[in-house]
């Protein structure tokens, strides 16, 4: 019953860093086809700067999965050292154990990744307004 549980609990886990790597494409993704699309057609400078908006709900979304991840861990955690044999799925005794929302969406890995994104769009986004 224990085997079970931990690696339904892993199964969640590797789910949960599948997301968060598959957001991390989607953002690269949207925001280069957005410049890409602006480039083409010599759209208003400003319209670059609408690539920031998925970039941002992206680190946020990001952020929220990877805080997901790190809970499931910490519940995997205890369930190897408990002697029940319960299950249960219940993160909520481990949030104080896990950095909030906002601590995690500014951790070092996920600021620098969608720093770097936002940072670039704002350079392209200048650039080309000062050639426009």
């Amino acid at each position: 019953m224990k085997e079970k549980q931990l690696e339904f609990i892993q199964g969640i886990i590797n789910r949960m860093g599948g997301n968060s790597f598959a957001l991390k494409g989607l953002a690269v993704t949207l925001v280069t086809a957005i410049i890409g699309i602006s480039l083409s057609s010599n759209a208003s400078p400003r319209l670059f700067f609408l690539a920031l908006l998925p970039a941002i709900a992206f680190w946020a979304l990001d952020a929220y999965y990877l805080r997901q991840e790190r809970l499931f861990r910490e519940l995997y955690k205890a369930a190897i050292k408990s002697k029940r044999n319960s299950y249960s799925l219940d993160i909520a005794p481990y949030k104080e154990n896990v950095d909030s929302l906002s601590r995690v969406m500014f951790s070092r890995t996920l600021f620098i990744f969608y720093g770097v994104l936002i940072a670039a769009t704002i350079i392209i986004a200048i650039l080309i307004a000062i050639e426009w």
